[in-house]
This record gives C-alpha cells, structure tokens and sequence, in this order.
C-alpha cells in the first residue's frame, strides 16, 4: 500500500529521467476498445453493480515483509516498506524467498472469515512495490513458486472465493523494487544497482504480462486494484494503455483510479472506475462519483508484530456506517503473519464486526448516501426506507428526523424480530419515540418505510 508513498522523490539515477529510453504501448484504435471506454463508470455502468451493493471488502497486505514483522536492527517501526525504510539491499531481501512458508494459510478459512463478517469481496496483495509475486508468475522466479510453500496463493483464493460467492480481486502495484528494469531506483541504493541496462518500456511489457495472468488464469476478477504508480515513470499514456489492457482482457473488470499517471499537462480524460481515498472518509463523500475508502486497522497495512494500536470494534463499527452513509465503500485492511494466520486482534474484530452486520447488513448493502444534511445521527437510503444509526442514545426521547418531508409508514428496530412499531410523531417535523434504552451498545439501526421515495429538504 501507498503509506509513506509521498515523503520522498526518489531519484531516477545518474542517467536521468530525459536519459530513460521510453517505448509506451501502442493503444487501440477508435474502432476498437478505446472508443468504447467510458472513465469513469457511468451511473448505469453495468459493470460497477455488485461492488456498489456491496458496500464492504477486505484487503489483504501479505508477502515477504510478513516474515520480519517490522523489524530490522533494531527498529521496530517497519512493515509492508520495510525493504526501502530500513534499506535492505536486494541481495539479502532475496533470502526471505527461502523462508516463507506460510504452512498454517487456509484460504478457505481467510475467504470465510471475510464473508462471516459481512464482507463481499476480498482484495489481496498478488504484488506490492517490493516486486514479490504471491502468483506462480511465468515471467519471474521472484515469486510463490520459488519459496518452500510453492502452491499458487493466488489459485487457492480465487478457488476460495468463488465456492464461498465472494468477489476475488487483485491489488497490483505498478512500482517495482526487484525488477532491473523499473526505474527509478531508491535513492538510498543508487551506487548498488545502476541504471546501466534499465529499459522502461521492457519493464511495462513484464507489467502487461504480469496483468494478463492475473485476468486470464483465475475466473472472473471483480477489482483490478493498482497501486504505486505516482513517480514520474508512469505516465497518463501507459495508464491508459494499462486499463485498455484490463478491459480487454476482462470486459466486466473493474479497474480503480490509480492506473493513473503522471502528465506534464491537465488530464482531461481521468482513469479508473472509482476513487481510492487512503485511511480516510471524505468528509461530505463525492456526490456522483463511485468511491472506495481503504484504511487500516491497526497503524499498518503489512503485518508487524509490535503494533497492537487496533482500532475498537465501535470505531471499526462507525467508519463502515460513515463510508456508507456517505455513498462509499469500505475496504478494511489485515495484515497476515507469516505463518499464514491473522492477527488475533483482528479476528476478534471481524467477528464482532460480523455479529453487528448479521443484524443490521441490510442497512449497508445496496444503500446511498443520507439525505439529511444536518442531523444527530448518521442514515443511508434504499428505494422506500431511510435507515438511522443511532449511537447517541436519546435520553429522553423523541428522535427528531430535521428536514423530512415524506410521511413515515412505519418504523421499527432492525435488531428487534417482531418489527414493534416505533411511534411516530408527526405534529410539527416528524420525530420517534424510541424504546427506552438501546438494543445495541454500539450502534443501533431503525427503519423507516415510506410510501414513495423520502424527500428531505433543508432542516
């Protein structure tokens, strides 16, 4: 993931960016895919229908940083980064490969965690920037396929998922720290590994390949994730060759913002289906636009062993009810151990998780964004049903519902399985009369039906 990705412009090499031979993919023709490509996906896009009713995923930050922990001589404060901030030379990163063997991964168990939460779709690291590949990649030995475990991670998930009707998705970075050919290098490492030799565009065909055994060996992907493609290198041109080649090899294939490059001039025609904010929910959401909130839940996306800084299951709780009654997406982020187990803080925060979602998941899935623009509780939206997360429990009730014009049908605690009526007042702005004291500690969710689409206007 991203994390420190903007502290610092590294350096290309001796030989310069303007001394970099660049050779970018020819992109179709405007009879061909090119001119069929909307960016980004239109509001009746047929394509982003089941990731806007799912509302919730899982992301999965695992690899050979796994197995340090965040550790290196003595500092602790690493993670998925750990090859570029404790700066590891490439030849003694290179023995991890010989150590991982995640001998207790059951992706059977990962996928049902996932889905047991309340999730609809997983999106697990197939490469972060460190170049490792968790796919048997047939264009590096860099990969799975070289460590003592061998079997295919990506396979057994995608296998997963698919018995379980999750969607599989692949995180993908573009930036590459074990390629020769990826420039430009770190600075830290620039006497070590020269650029003599480096050619750009011979890394953008590994890239392309790479991209095209994701799309064609696992099934249908519902995400193709990219990351790490904000240095000067990636250009707008090959992002647009990139999702072109997504698309082609997928149609139905969702491609996020971040296949995105660099331009010396305004971009005019912006990439990717939907945007990517990173350990933050905008603060008013993006009205019309498809949008995706990735945060951790802990301090780091790669697993460390020292950071136990969890969230709590109420703020884990109230990001998915935030991100939802904003329009958006939540992909809440685990970190793996080595071994292939996830952190104990995080499987007690999934279950929690999911325990809330069994009660109230009809809340989140397939809702928009609240149409109350000032109010003491947050709300999503579904055809005739406001829904309300209450947190602050009236004292002395009634509930005040500020701008609402549309009269209530009926209301009712979605914890409560005899549907109870709430009652109504209506003398004035309409507000409820809630039960005494509230049936989640959390976060409770009432339902109001309407007879036709609510209308709030201003409070």
């Amino acid at each position: 993931m991203a994390g420190m990705k903007r502290r610092t412009f590294l350096q290309a090499g001796a030989a310069g960016l303007g001394a970099m031979a660049f050779a970018p993919l020819p992109l179709p023709g405007k009879s061909g895919l090119w001119a069929t490509t909307v960016f980004p996906g239109a509001a009746d896009d047929p394509r982003m229908a089941w990731w806007r009713e799912a509302r919730f995923g899982m992301f999965i930050h695992w690899g050979l940083y796994s197995i340090l922990a965040g550790e290196w001589m003595g500092r602790t404060d690493h993670a998925e980064w750990i090859r570029n901030t404790a700066h590891i030379p490439l030849a003694e990163y290179d023995k991890l490969v010989a150590r991982f063997n995640p001998t207790l991964f059951d992706a059977d168990h990962w996928v049902g965690m996932a889905k047991d939460a309340g999730m609809k779709y997983v999106t697990i690291t197939s490469k972060h920037h460190d170049g490792f590949c968790l796919f048997d990649n047939r264009l590096t030995s860099f990969c799975i396929r070289s460590t003592p475990f061998k079997r295919d991670i990506m396979k057994q998930m995608a296998d997963a998922c698919a018995r379980a009707g999750l969607r599989q998705c692949w995180y993908h970075s573009i930036m590459d720290w074990h390629r020769p050919d990826y420039l430009p290098r770190r600075d830290w490492e620039a006497e070590t590994r020269p650029v003599d030799g480096a050619h750009y565009a011979r890394f953008v065909r590994y890239l392309h390949g790479c991209v095209e055994q994701l799309l064609r060996n696992y099934g249908d992907i519902g995400v193709m994730w990219f990351d790490g493609q904000w240095e000067q290198t990636w250009t707008h041109e090959l992002g647009r060759a990139l999702y072109a080649k997504c698309r082609a090899l997928q149609p139905s294939v969702i491609v996020n913002n971040r296949c995105e490059g660099w331009s010396q001039t305004p971009i005019t025609d912006p990439l990717g289906d939907f945007r990517t904010p990173e350990q933050e929910v905008p603060a008013t959401g993006w009205p019309g636009v498809d949008w995706e909130s990735c945060i951790t839940m802990n301090d780091n996306w790669g697993y460390n062993s020292h950071d136990h800084n969890f969230k709590s299951v109420a703020q884990l709780i109230g990001l998915l009810v935030e991100t939802a009654s904003k329009g958006g997406n939540l992909l809440l982020n685990i970190g793996p151990k080595a071994d292939g187990t996830f952190p104990d803080e995080s499987v007690e925060r999934l279950t929690a998780i999911g325990r809330w979602m069994r009660v109230n998941g009809e809340a989140i899935y397939g809702t928009t964004a609240s149409l109350f623009a000032n109010a003491p509780f947050r709300s999503t939206t579904k055809g005739n049903r406001i829904y309300l997360f209450v947190t602050d429990w009236p004292e002395v009730p009634p509930l005040a519902l500020p701008g609402l014009k549309t009269p209530i049908r009926n209301a009712y605690l979605l914890a409560d399985p005899a549907r109870t009526p709430i009652v109504i007042q209506s003398a004035g702005a309409q507000s409820l009369v809630l039960p005494r004291s509230a049936p989640d500690p959390i976060c409770s969710v009432v339902a109001l039906d309407f007879d036709r689409a609510p209308e709030v206007g201003p409070a």
